[in-house]
């Protein structure tokens, strides 16, 4: 059997190396640098969009092109990660929390420098996972049921909410909200609509897109329109230094890497699991193993860029596994790619483990070569990426708005995809000034749908007994303690219970409890309505609905009664340092009153852009909107108004509408003068 697998893997090498297949793949990973910068669209469009262009290749330069593109996605979406605080993919959020902050100090050349090498590393050791994993994963993964997926969810969802700042319990609030809003469309169960508002759009559930963009992007970028500076004021280090230093901390911290890579390559290997949730979970992994990691995490440390981007350029290969041994995709990416094994007439099984194992194994190559490819063209760029920290935010926010409006709106190509990302702007942006976590929110949103249906199916087919399976024992058994031991060390610092009443006073209520009372009244309103819904449909949101307002209610009175505690304890010095993983609001010496006042103006900027894409459509609007914007923030020439304004739209009209053929939606000057229909978008 060995030596079969090493004439496959030899074979399999030698056929990849023709020109044409090698073309192919370099032509993937360019793309996949591509949308992995640009914020919100990601490998699952890029797999749509080639998918036409396999037709004709043979299956290696098809699988070549297709995983070049989807395993250096995670690479691309750093360098939006670190120099704007944006996610270029929901894999690159928590590279936000210390790539972004590294960028602000001047260290932008050695953060991404890291991410590159950690990400070469991080795939590397997934593609040699999946090489030696193949063969041997079967009978495990057919141990893997809907009992084992529910104690992955769980477990994930428990992991994170306890890294969630100065109170876990508030980390399990957020990500019980997350978990009630996938819970958004029609029920699988009964068909019933649940928590829809009446509209079309939220029938199918509410895409994860607008979500993460507005949780994430629109806030970072708003704060930077609130500060009003660049991402960098100054530069600590120089390209050059800043790239092999970030080499030296890669090389210092290898087994970090390695154990990234393994962690991705993992969590891939989980159907439904995904990039979305990979990143969070190496990263808090991190945090609580490296020395140290628990002060230093979310203030710039360099191992918190390390872990979480070793792991998502990893996953591509772990998704490959359930994907290629039993036709189950790992990913969404992977459900497009087995579109692909069925128009080359390949079927997914055994077949992909004996007469097909050389095509197996150019997966596995080609995984391997598009990951050192995408590292060195990065590193080739590398110090021109970095200046870019150091450029005016009037230069960097309108085609940084118009990339995230157009990927959100790809979600589901509806206006319902832009309210959303209205509405989840402000959200997360009021979450970020209160430091309440948000990435809980996107881990239960993605988890919700899983925890949800497997609770239904473990239940039904296995009644209780699915709960003494050996390996739903230990993640719940783990889940259990990464949710009691924060609590139990916090119930310890203050002295135990008898320390905690001696301290405690009378309530001291704050304005910022408001923020509780809303959860409350959301959380009790979706119960009432879930309340007559049949069993089925209603079982998940009122468990959910109660344990989320039990915690909310824990947290709040804790807040409350521990207030005064709490400061006394700020004047004596010893307040805990815990890692928030979240990036964290920083206006330097900006009143209150002027923060929301710039706050206003860009809510109107973002509100605006709807209005006018709604009236002449979206390339006018790009041409008006960073024109208007660019003059009435800073008042720049002319030269480059016209430079930017007019590269940005012919850049959306080539790539956007005449390339991925969007179908944008009427405007009212198309309905008022028809003869404009004529003109593209309008």
């Amino acid at each position: 059997m060995e030596i079969s697998l090493l004439d496959a893997a030899a074979d399999a090498f030698i056929t990849l190396m023709d020109p044409f297949r090698l073309m192919m793949l370099s032509l993937g990973v360019f793309l996949g640098l591509f949308l992995g910068i640009v914020p919100g669209i990601g490998g699952l469009v890029g797999m749509a969009l080639l998918l036409p262009f396999t037709f004709t290749m043979d299956s290696y330069a098809a699988f070549a092109m297709l995983l070049g593109m989807s395993a250096v996605v995670g690479t691309g979406d750093t360098i939006p990660a670190v120099l704007f605080g944006v996610p270029g993919s929901a894999g690159a959020q928590a590279t936000i929390m210390d790539g972004n902050p590294m960028a602000k100090r001047g260290e932008a050349g050695r953060a991404l420098s890291a991410a590159y090498m950690s990400s070469l590393l991080g795939g590397i050791v997934g593609a040699m996972l999946l090489a030696f994993a193949i063969p041997v994963l079967r009978p495990v993964m057919l141990n893997i049921g809907s009992p084992e997926m529910l104690g992955f969810a769980v477990f994930g969802i428990a992991m994170v909410a306890v890294l969630s700042g100065t109170s876990p319990l508030r980390g399990l609030v957020v990500a019980g909200v997350g978990v009630l809003i996938s819970m958004i469309g029609t029920d699988p169960q009964t068909g019933i609509l649940r928590f829809t508002m009446g509209t079309y759009y939220l029938w199918d559930g509410l895409p994860i897109v607008p979500l993460v963009l507005g949780l994430f992007a629109l806030p970072e970028l708003a704060d930077m329109a609130i500060s009003r500076t660049a991402i960098a004021s100054e530069s600590k280090y120089d390209t050059r230094s800043g790239v092999i230093r970030g080499l030296k901390d890669v090389a210092e911290n290898w087994w970090l890497a390695v154990r990234g890579g393994v962690i991705g390559a993992g969590v891939g290997a989980i159907p439904g699991l995904g990039s979305t949730v990979v990143d969070w979970i190496a990263y808090g992994w991190a945090s609580q193993t490296v020395k140290d990691g628990k002060k230093t995490f979310g203030k710039g440390d360099v191992r918190g860029v390390i872990a979480p981007e070793s792991a998502n350029n990893a996953i591509t290969a772990g998704a490959l596994v359930p994907t290629i041994a039993f036709g189950v995709p790992g990913s969404s990416s992977m459900a497009i790619l087995l579109s692909v094994f069925l128009i080359h007439g390949i079927v997914p099984g055994p077949d992909m483990l004996s007469k097909n194992l050389a095509i197996t194994y150019s997966m596995v190559w080609s995984i391997a070569m598009a990951n050192i490819l995408g590292a060195g063209l990065c590193f080739a760029f590398s110090g021109y990426l970095a200046k870019i920290a150091l450029l005016r935010y009037t230069l960097i926010l309108p085609p940084v708005l118009v990339f995230v409006y157009i990927g959100s709106f790809q979600s589901s190509r509806n206006w319902g995809d832009l309210y959303a990302l209205l509405l989840f702007a402000m959200v997360g942006w009021t979450m970020k000034q209160l430091k309440w976590p948000r990435p809980p929110l996107i881990l239960g949103f993605v988890l919700g749908e899983l925890i949800e249906r497997y609770m239904f199916i473990s239940t039904s087919r296995y009644g209780l007994e699915w709960l003494s399976r050996p390996i739903v024992i230990i993640l719940f058994g783990g889940a259990f303690l990464l949710l009691a031991l924060p609590l139990y060390q916090a119930i310890r610092s203050y002295g135990g219970m008898k320390g905690i009443s001696n301290h405690l006073g009378a309530p001291r209520f704050a304005a910022r409890d408001l923020f509780y009372v809303f959860v409350l009244a959301l959380v009790g309103y979706t119960m009432l309505v879930a309340w007559n819904w049949p069993w089925a449909a209603r079982i998940g949101p009122i468990s959910v609905g109660a344990a989320t307002l039990s915690f909310c209610g824990i947290s709040l009175l804790n807040q409350v009664f521990s207030r005064r505690i709490q400061e006394e304890r700020i004047l004596a010095g010893e307040v805990r340092e815990e890692v928030h993983m979240d990036s964290i609001a920083d206006h330097g010496d900006l009143d209150r009153a002027t923060i929301f006042q710039r706050a206003a103006i860009f809510l109107a900027y973002l509100v605006g852009f709807i209005v006018l894409m709604a009236t002449a459509g979206i390339v006018p609007t790009v041409l008006i909107f960073v024109i208007g914007y660019m003059w009435l923030e800073r008042r720049e020439n002319w030269k480059l108004l016209l430079g930017m304004g007019v590269g940005t739209t012919a850049f959306v009209y080539i790539t956007f509408d005449q390339l991925m053929r969007i179908p944008w939606p009427p405007t009212l000057l198309g309905t008022w003068f028809p003869i404009l229909k004529v003109i593209p978008t309008v």
